[in-house]
């Protein structure tokens, strides 16, 4: 299989996040930046989305989890969208960034990165 990655960059999604009390009764935005292995050979012969991993699909699903999720921690949420990827899409690795933008003054965003699976 080659080793292709199929990627989203800068997935913006609202979310309740957090651990503070305040944090519960407001919405905050992360940003989601995903890599995934993917064998491209096929879908570039047949030209057919069948074929491939569909990154629009990936992309509706991890926001309507996000958005439906409670989650206290990034870390947590994390977790749960790498499982996503893998498990219902078949992805053998991927890498994700997980950025909470504004939540430490003076920084642009906070978060954790994962990476999941084989190369």
């Amino acid at each position: 299989m080659a080793l292709d990655i199929v990627f989203i960059e800068d997935l913006r999604i609202d979310a309740i996040i957090g651990i503070y009390d305040w944090e519960r009764e407001v919405r905050q935005t992360i940003a989601l930046d995903v890599e995934m292995a993917a064998d491209n050979i096929k879908p570039a012969s047949s030209e057919n989305i069948k074929d491939a991993l569909n990154y629009k699909d990936v992309a509706k699903r991890l926001i309507a989890f996000t958005e439906e999720s409670q989650c206290q921690l990034v870390e947590t949420l994390a977790e749960r969208l790498v499982e996503i990827i893998m498990d219902e899409f078949n992805v053998p690795w991927c890498r994700l960034k997980l950025s909470k933008l504004g939540a430490v003054t003076g920084s642009r965003s906070v978060g954790v990165i994962l990476e999941r699976g084989q190369r």
